[in-house]
């Protein structure tokens, strides 16, 4: 096949857009073909080096025959095997010894198909949830390193997506940061809570290691010890009991805590878009960017919206792994099977381009200061009114009658604006009525006065929130989000 003939054919199969447009380059490695089944070769390599050091008919020459082949896979010799067996894995058992022939004999000895499997799904998803860690960590940074530059600077609030309390540009900012940092708790408890599967074969019995190694309960737990610590796994953490497979609760729990990541970034990119249709705040925007293909004045949030897009998809995912724990008869049944390869790499590859994204428009967060100001100052009159109506009080005027004049203005104000299109004018109004004459009207519209403690609060999540999570997760916090589109 020529050069051009190639090339041509990536186009004429579908490929996952996970691969060529969102996903970053180490998670889609990690969720490779080349990961898997060279994983797969470590657990085979670990048992066959554990049975040796413990005097099984394993020999050393045959442990170096596996080590020399951990990663030089035949795809195409794979494939050929699996269509003749229809076993993924007896299909690279038999690959591996193709390789490795002075070892084939004892390629896979005493083992069922999940000792290799599940525990090479353990290794995968424990690395998976530590990039998805980082990524997360790297986000709360950026959002920290902006809630801190913007902590005083007052902006409407809003409840019901109506003007509302003001609070400030940072202290916003700390609301997405904490769902993140709620958010990384989970993964982190995820992938705390992971336990390695261990040698158990066909049920969970381990009879046949118990057969191997002739009755003797103690060898039988030696060798999964030395088995887990060959892969870098404590051997405390390992289940104490399964069937034929780790508990798919385990998937459950993993991908729940990737939808709650999902979501924050949903969240977060959802009012960003808000914000930006308020003109208050915006994505980045590069110089030959183009926002519409019609409309060249344009500069739509299609890094938030395609964040929504990815979040949503991995929100949705939730419900699989549910079914598929609920339906796992008895020892185990194998309509997981498929279902797991779509589930698993997918949430994460998707998450992980929704993060990559998150992070990289909380580095470029653009803040346009007059708009905050000015859409600030057109409501500002209608929230002081209660500030004005106590300093009346404390001038002397009964407070029932300071209420009903504040509203009968405030009610005209109103109609002019919604009605007619005209700026509010409640203080012109207020200022120009004699029973506010001794009440300063300036100073009760200060914004600085009617965001409480925003600015305190800011300082105080970033001292107890996101300075820890910038020192657990310090090594992931340098690289910067590189997005292909």
């Amino acid at each position: 096949m020529t050069d051009t003939q190639s090339t041509g054919t990536q186009f004429t199969g579908y490929r996952s857009p996970l691969e060529t447009r969102n996903a970053s380059r180490a998670m889609r490695e990690l969720w490779s073909e080349q990961k898997k089944f060279s994983t797969w070769r470590r657990i085979w390599l670990a048992l066959a080096e554990s049975q040796h050091e413990l005097g099984m008919p394993v020999t050393r020459a045959q442990v170096e025959a596996i080590r020399a082949h951990l990663d030089d896979i035949d795809f195409a010799a794979a494939a050929g095997h699996e269509q003749r067996l229809r076993h993924d894995v007896m299909a690279h058992v038999h690959t591996l010894g193709d390789a490795a022939p002075e070892a084939r004999a004892i390629i896979h000895f005493g083992a069922t198909s999940q000792d290799v499997v599940c525990n090479a799904d353990t290794l995968v998803l424990r690395d998976a949830l530590a990039i998805t860690a980082g990524k997360l960590a790297r986000v709360i940074d950026r959002l920290g390193a902006f809630a801190a530059r913007w902590r005083a600077l007052p902006t409407l609030g809003f409840t019901h997506f109506q003007p509302a309390q003001p609070t400030t540009v940072g202290k916003r900012a700390t609301l997405w940061a904490q769902d993140f940092a709620i958010a990384l708790e989970q993964v982190e408890f995820a992938a705390n809570a992971l336990r390695l599967r261990g040698l158990r074969g066909a049920t969970g019995t381990q009879a046949s290691y118990l057969g191997l190694l002739d009755g003797d309960s103690a060898k039988v737990d030696e060798l999964e010890r030395k088995f887990a610590e060959k892969l870098g796994w404590p051997a405390a953490r390992m289940l104490s009991v399964c069937g034929q497979t780790y508990p798919r609760i385990v998937d459950a729990q993993v991908v729940s805590a990737l939808a709650i990541a999902a979501s924050a970034v949903h969240k977060c990119a959802t009012d960003i878009r808000l914000l930006a249709n308020k003109k208050e705040i915006e994505e980045p925007f590069e110089k030959d960017q183009i926002g519409s293909s019609a409309m060249a004045y344009k500069r739509n949030p299609m890094r938030c919206e395609r964040a929504c897009g990815l979040s949503r998809f991995v929100m949705g995912l939730v419900n699989d792994p549910l079914q598929t724990h609920a339906t796992q008869w008895l020892e185990r049944t194998l309509d997981d099977s498929s279902n797991r390869r779509l589930v698993l790499p997918e949430a994460f590859l998707a998450l992980d381009g929704a993060l990559d994204i998150m992070s990289n428009v909380a580095e470029g967060l653009v803040v346009w200061e007059a708009t905050v100001a000015a859409n600030l100052a057109a409501e500002l009159p209608f929230m002081a009114s209660e500030n004005i109506m106590l300093a009346a009080t404390r001038a002397g005027a009964d407070r029932q009658e300071a209420h009903e004049v504040i509203r009968v203005h405030s009610m005209a104000a109103a109609e002019e604006v919604k009605r007619f299109g005209r700026a509010n004018d409640l203080m012109e109004r207020l200022k120009r009525d004699p029973f506010f004459a001794k009440v300063d009207l300036d100073s009760a519209l200060d914004p600085a006065t009617f965001v409480g403690r925003a600015p305190e609060q800011v300082d105080r999540f970033i001292a107890t929130v996101v300075d820890p999570v910038r020192h657990r997760h310090a090594a992931s916090l340098t690289a910067k989000a590189e997005l292909r589109v």
